[in-house]
């Protein structure tokens, strides 16, 4: 379809702008702190929802470019808004809508001054991923991917006050930036010393083998540092828990899939020609990430860095299909390929979804109680009932369990795998269901983890004395929670819709898409690839679900009523019941932790005898600290004290470096 009327491009560049002006806005209002929470932070989740119209048309539409009059002389800013672009424009205004919400009531009681900030911060780091998703030329896409990880780490520095804050933000601004200096490196394989850098020109590219292999590895580097894959993943555990909760959802949510879309504009459209050698990196490399990530999830007791150990995970299960697209296109099968990248593009939005509404729930629990270990927490559905039914719906969808939109992604990714009979290679297809059974047990694990944090979190009894009785969240951040909530739903109660807009963005980027019998099927039916194989019908689920539920209901009640008799469970013979005697976070997690104790680093305090207050104390460490990041660190202590004793301060030996470096040049340089 063509509408020659309306180009989204428009559209897409209007509203980042849209969303710096507001930011802006707030130093007008400095002195009214509340009217900017309430404000302004709606104003920008309408711009959020413009923008996810303007997303959604542009992957039913033609591609539309234009060129800005901005940049440098003879260097201007390109932009493109195509079908790739359009999806995670739609990704990142309807997620953003929903935080924006919760926003409105989150930051209602911030100071003057640092919710002028805060303000701008917020609105310039979303308009920095708007234009990052937009960008057609290197030189734009770099400028804005720098604006869009300083503003970030700012708002990761909001509470600077505090020094692991600030320790948390300069780990994530220096892996940031070692990811960036792979991405130039990228760009600069592809723009090989001719032409421009805009992306027309880097498609362009006449590359060797060799050549487009380093492309490939560079931007798989640069952008798996911004997305957090493993090893380079330690800045996620540290910055979500040090940002405000809003700003966890908004880069987990969104920050993170700005990097997947950077790799596959790079991977699958600039340097093109896609190998599976690539393919079998990518897949191997998520599956590590997937069981990685579940697995120090389930040993932590922080909510905010277990959730951030989540995001590992799901970054991981992403890969695995677009890793499984690449193996496919690059094997010659792109009706496979195809499957593979609609199942990673649809965890990518579901991802989106669910992982903001746990952190806005999250933030909703550390708000109302100050507290963030799971250890203090308990009984909460008492005092904060919406947010627990908020919480439960983004835990059963983490938890990829049908009808909920985590279910559909992840059975998608199944279904890819499924397809591993295609390739002519032995070792590929041996491979394939390995990594497969990976996904299981992550998403086993994943299940058991959220077991864990709801029903410590939300059941039982409180923990930890509070100064104050808990409030539930206000109408602002229940209405956010309610957004995020819904989509989690509708995506998975109607995933056809969704997959056909997905097949759209697989047969620009990939120039193949699913069978079209597949999707010539009824709105209730979806058929991956053919309806022999496999099938799934969401509502069917639904309607399965509460009809077990009301028919137990009904039997209860005809065969037992009258009969119950409420009484005092049993109690072991110990009438004394208290919230010591409840499992803990920790101790729900000791099987897995006996399990795969290889893989973590294990630190006890065991108290002594005659200690008057005896505390056990466990802390599980990241290996990866130890084993990559450590020794890099000492290094770089060492070469430093190394160089700075070239700094003596004597002119005559600053003058000896300045005559011998002139020799040098003089003997070397033609």
């Amino acid at each position: 379809m063509d509408f020659p009327a309306f180009r989204p491009i428009e559209a897409a560049v209007a509203l980042p702008v849209a969303w710096i002006a507001i930011g802006v806005a707030g130093f007008a209002l400095a002195r009214a702190p509340r009217a900017i929470a309430s404000v302004l932070f709606p104003a920008g989740a309408a711009v959020s929802l413009a923008l996810a119209l303007t997303g959604l048309w542009a992957m039913l539409v033609s591609p539309s470019a234009a060129i800005l009059p901005a940049g440098l002389p003879d260097l201007p800013f390109h932009v493109r808004a195509d079908s790739l672009s359009g999806f995670f424009l739609l990704l990142l205004g309807g997620v953003s809508f929903g935080i924006s919400l919760f926003g409105a009531g989150y930051f209602r009681d911030t100071g003057a001054r640092a919710a002028a900030l805060l303000n701008l911060q917020y609105h310039v780091f979303l308009a920095s991923m708007a234009f990052v998703l937009v960008a057609d030329d290197a030189y734009l896409f770099m400028v804005a991917w720098e604006s869009m990880a300083l503003t970030s780490y700012f708002l990761v520095t909001t509470e600077h006050h505090d020094e692991r804050n600030r320790r948390a933000g300069f780990l994530y601004l220096l892996i940031a930036h070692l990811g960036a200096i792979g991405i130039l490196l990228a760009f600069g394989v592809l723009h090989g010393g001719h032409g421009d850098y805009t992306f027309d020109a880097l498609r362009a590219a006449d590359l060797t083998p060799f050549w487009a292999s380093i492309a490939f590895a560079l931007a798989f580097f640069g952008f798996g540092a911004k997305a957090g894959m493993l090893p380079l993943h330690v800045w996620l555990p540290e910055a979500h828990p040090a940002a405000p909760s809003p700003v966890s959802a908004l880069m987990s949510g969104v920050m993170l899939k700005t990097a997947i879309y950077g790799m596959l504009r790079v991977i699958l459209d600039l340097v093109g020609a896609v190998r599976w050698e690539w393919g079998l990196v990518v897949l191997l490399v998520g599956a590590a990430t997937s069981l990685f990530g579940v697995l120090f999830a389930l040993m932590q007791h922080d909510l905010k860095r277990l959730l951030a150990y989540h995001s590992v995970e799901n970054i991981g299960i992403i890969l695995i299909g677009v890793g499984l697209a690449m193996v496919f296109v690059g094997s010659g099968h792109p009706g496979a390929a195809a499957l593979g990248l609609i199942a990673g593009l649809y965890h990518t939005l579901n991802h989106a979804v669910f992982k903001g509404l746990l952190f806005l729930g999250a933030g909703s629990i550390l708000k109302s109680t100050g507290l963030r270990n799971l250890n203090e927490m308990g009984g909460l559905i008492r005092y904060l009932p919406h947010t627990a039914v908020y919480f439960l719906v983004g835990a059963l969808a983490i938890s990829a369990l049908p009808p909920l939109n985590g279910f559909v992604s992840e059975w998608l990714t199944f279904q890819a795998s499924l397809q591993a009979p295609l390739l002519e290679s032995s070792v590929v297809r041996s491979l394939v269901p390995i990594v497969a059974a990976v996904l299981a047990l992550s998403g086993a694990l994943t299940g058991m983890c959220f077991v864990k944090v709801y029903g410590v979190a939300f059941l039982g009894r409180h923990r930890h004395r509070l100064d104050a009785t808990p409030r539930e969240a206000s109408r602002w951040e229940r209405a956010g929670m309610a957004w995020l909530a819904a989509c989690c739903v509708a995506l998975g109660l109607l995933p056809v819709f969704m997959v056909g807009l997905l097949d759209n963005v697989s047969r620009a980027v990939m120039g193949a898409g699913l069978p079209r019998e597949s999707l010539a099927t009824d709105w209730l039916w979806l058929v991956p690839a053919s309806g022999a194989q496999a099938s799934y019908r969401p509502v069917v689920f639904l309607l399965v679900i509460a009809a077990v539920f009301a028919l137990t209901f009904l039997v209860v009640r005809q065969v037992y009523h009258g009969r119950v008799r409420r009484a005092d469970p049993w109690d072991c013979g110990f009438p004394e019941q208290s919230a010591r005697m409840e499992d803990t976070a920790d101790g729900f997690g000791q099987p897995i932790r006996h399990i795969f104790a290889p893989f973590y680093g294990i630190h006890r305090e065991i108290p002594r005898p005659d200690d008057p207050r005896p505390v056990f104390r466990q802390e599980v460490e990241d290996r990866h600290w130890r084993a990559i990041y450590l020794p890099i660190a000492r290094l770089a202590e060492f070469a430093s004290r190394e160089v700075g004793r070239l700094q003596q301060g004597r002119i005559s030996v600053y003058l000896l470096y300045s005559f011998l470096t002139l020799i040098a040049l003089l003997v070397f340089v033609q």
